[in-house]
């Protein structure tokens, strides 16, 4: 794995810090705090993935990118507060996984 992959897999998982900021921004002793996890998340994964374009197709990249953010933001989102945790929307998530693997194959 070379450093452009890398920095998309980053770029990715800082994808899931901007709306998890935002959602920590609904509470009353964290709304500062959630805005700038929100915004330094934003910057930094948008800085990773123009550096990984540089290497990648987009089209490939974006779609790598906005899955890790898609699917961590889903599942922190059932783990953590408490979003319905139902098998048809674990099947939405792995049809958004075998869509970003079969495209990394072609």
């Amino acid at each position: 794995m070379n450093i452009f992959w890398i920095s998309l897999l980053l770029a990715g998982f800082l994808e899931i810090g901007w709306p998890l900021g935002l959602k920590l921004a609904d509470l009353p002793n964290m709304k500062i705090w959630g805005i700038v996890v929100a915004l330094i998340s934003m910057a930094l994964s948008g800085l990773l993935l123009w550096f990984s374009l540089k290497e990648i197709p987009i089209g490939t990249a974006y779609a790598v990118w906005t899955s890790i953010g898609a699917v961590g933001t889903f599942t922190i989102g059932v783990l953590v507060f408490g979003d319905p945790n139902i098998p048809l929307r674990w099947l939405g998530v792995a049809f958004i996984l075998l869509g970003v693997i079969l495209l990394k194959m072609g």
